[in-house]
């Protein structure tokens, strides 16, 4: 095979290990620009973990309902055996647990469950997804690794996961309780399950036509808005169980029209870009009020969110030119 082959097959996929950490922990805010290394030190765990979540469901001739539920099994190894956050009551110096949601009995708080759930499935994992599969449409269902290339994924992800458990183990000096790590043992094992046994048939259509990407786009915009703008602007304590109904509300409500829309004609690629852009401006606008996990210069951190925002911004049209050129015709959100 020549080489530009090579790279051209292979490039999606160093794209995703990419993207997934930018996203999931600059353009979020959570890490300064002077904490550029620590993302590149991260990617192993994010990018590795998307594009093992990618490659193993293309692999399966699955599509979205299949990544979405990897996507949140992810989500539960990365804060819960991983690095302990769901459990740990002083994570980075901060209280997490102890609020109005603190459920005693499991020794976890509803809300920042929740929040995980929503970060991770959304931003880390399906956003760059999607965003990487608009620029090769024409490659969008197919696996971009062969089986070497897959189990070199899955061991640079494994190298991400002992890199940050050990490593917050190290600075946290905190470990969980063995019922904690069966109990969320049990709920990642049946995600897992579960996500190859959906989206199996394809289902059948809807009457009516799919609304236009842009109103697609304006609505994840809006839904995802709704929710992640509120949790870093409003930090009273009565907000905790407001928040959850609002997640909850946003995720229902998302999932139906999303589910009848991928039904009806006119449903393509383009959507799927669309919905994706509108979830990453949302942290593109909400990136600015929050602080990093490493208070420095608040100048610099506004700088480093406008980059940030300005390269996500870039990457978007770029896709969406990508996409667009090659739109496809009519996809079902099995795949």
């Amino acid at each position: 095979m020549s080489k530009p082959r090579f790279w051209r097959r292979v490039a999606p996929a160093l794209g995703l290990f990419v993207l997934a950490p930018f996203v999931g922990e600059l353009l979020l805010g959570n890490l300064a620009i002077a904490e550029f290394g620590l993302a590149l030190l991260l990617a192993p765990l994010y990018g590795g973990g998307a594009l093992l979540i990618r490659e193993t469901a293309r692999r399966a001739g699955r599509g979205w309902p299949t990544m979405v539920l990897l996507a949140a099994a992810y989500a539960l190894i990365e804060e819960g055996p991983v690095d302990q956050l769901l459990w740990n009551d002083a994570y980075a110096g901060y209280d997490l647990l102890h609020g109005d949601s603190f459920l005693p009995g499991i020794g976890m708080n509803v809300e920042l469950t929740v929040t995980i759930l929503a970060l991770h499935t959304v931003w880390s994992v399906c956003v760059p997804i999607a965003i990487v599969e608009a620029f090769v449409p024409d490659r969008r269902t197919e696996p971009w690794l062969r089986v070497p290339g897959l189990a070199v994924t899955a061991l640079v992800y494994l190298g991400g996961v002992n890199l940050v458990f050990w490593g917050t183990l190290a600075e946290e000096d905190f470990m969980a309780s063995p019922l904690q790590f069966a109990s969320m043992g049990v709920v990642i094992l049946a995600l897992v399950v579960l996500a190859f046994r959906v989206g199996r048939e394809p289902r059948p259509p809807l009457p009516g036509r799919a609304p236009s990407p842009w109103i697609a786009g304006a609505a994840a915009l809006v839904g995802t808005s709704a929710f992640w703008g509120p949790a870093n602007l409003v930090t009273a304590a009565w907000y905790e169980w407001v928040n959850v109904a609002v997640w909850c509300v946003v995720a229902a409500v998302g999932t139906v029209l999303v589910l009848r829309w991928s039904r009806m004609d006119g449903w393509s690629p383009v959507h799927v870009f669309a919905l994706a852009a509108g979830a990453t401006l949302t942290y593109a606008w909400t990136a600015f009020p929050v602080q990093p996990e490493t208070p420095g210069s608040a100048t610099l951190d506004l700088v480093g969110n406008a980059v940030f925002a300005l390269i996500a911004v870039l990457v978007l049209i770029g896709a969406g030119r990508a996409v667009g050129r090659h739109p496809g015709g009519p996809v079902a959100l099995d795949h």
